[in-house]
């Protein structure tokens, strides 16, 4: 079968088309990522030999994120994933339910430094429906007896921006109701572009992934080095090397040269997910087996 980038769906039948958020192409949309959007992703877990090549090719059709440092436009990721007691949002990615979410809290850099995102992020089929609010450190942090804002927002003054204190309510509305807590941390380095004349398209390549199991609110920096266990292995890909985790982002029609690229590296889409893949490496690491059926699930508890 060919392998070409499936990022086009038409709308069920009877149903119309989505609207399609409407941005400035070039630079000036580096915030869209701010915003909720309507977006398509492929990941692909690439051999590092690929990376060189793959930056070469882009050149006439991208341009770094201006967030990234250094010639080569990288910045750090810090993820805290949160679920229910029962693990029951990595369940859902496992069993590759049709609709579902996930609940995470994003910084970047040292600790500190860098604002706070809380992301609700829906995929329904292959479309994948995000909404970001920003906050700052202090604001996240808060100064309630060491009760977490995100479950207590009653007791956060209004954030400046409408829209980020629309979407923070609607964050901690979902994670109270669904009973989430902190489970898992997650890191790693991106390098990131976008699309030099497209109203969005993005391309990341993502190493030096791991992970860390936690029961703490807390977001920590780059500077906090210890207890971290790497993904990006073998084992974590399920490829003969250590990779790259390279993913393509578009609005509902891929632009030409995203297509063309998929064509000319060969590249064959993957399910990976990070917070799964913790998960799964974190059930071997405490002495459980893989399931037949499946990667992800073992004879466990799900209690991690």
């Amino acid at each position: 079968m060919p392998k070409t980038l499936q990022i086009k769906a038409p709308p069920p039948a009877n149903q119309p088309d989505m609207p399609r958020l409407q941005v400035d192409a070039g630079p000036s949309r580096k915030d869209v990522k701010d915003k909720i959007i309507e977006r398509f992703e492929q990941k692909y877990i690439i051999h590092p030999r690929l990376v060189p090549k793959i930056r070469e090719y882009i050149k006439p059709f991208c341009i770094p994120d201006p967030n990234g440092k250094g010639h080569i436009p990288e910045y750090t990721v810090t993820t805290l994933q949160l679920d229910t007691p029962t693990m029951d949002l990595a369940l859902a990615k496992e069993r590759k339910t049709f609709a579902r979410f996930k609940l995470r809290i994003r910084t970047y850099g040292k600790g500190g430094s860098a604002p706070v995102f809380l992301e609700l992020k829906r995929k329904v089929g292959g479309v994948i429906i995000k909404s970001r609010s920003k906050m700052t450190m202090e604001q996240y942090r808060g100064d309630n007896d060491g009760r977490p804002v995100v479950l207590y927002p009653q007791e956060l003054p209004l954030l400046k921006n409408p829209v980020d204190n629309h979407y923070f309510l609607e964050f901690s509305r979902v994670a109270r109701a669904i009973e989430a807590r902190p489970k898992m941390l997650i890191r790693y380095i991106r390098e990131s572009y976008f699309g030099a004349n497209d109203d969005y398209a993005r391309l990341t390549f993502d190493r030096r992934i791991c992970y860390r199991p936690t029961r703490r609110w807390n977001l920590p920096g780059i500077e906090e080095s210890r207890g971290w266990r790497p993904m990006d292995t073998q084992t974590g890909l399920n490829r003969p090397f250590a990779g790259y985790i390279f993913e393509l982002k578009a609005m509902r029609d891929a632009p030409q040269w995203m297509l063309e690229l998929v064509e000319r590296f060969n590249l064959t889409t993957t399910g990976f997910c990070k917070y799964a893949t913790a998960w799964r490496l974190e059930t071997l690491f405490r002495g459980f087996e893989y399931d037949a059926q499946s990667m992800n699930t073992t004879v466990t508890n799900n209690s991690i």
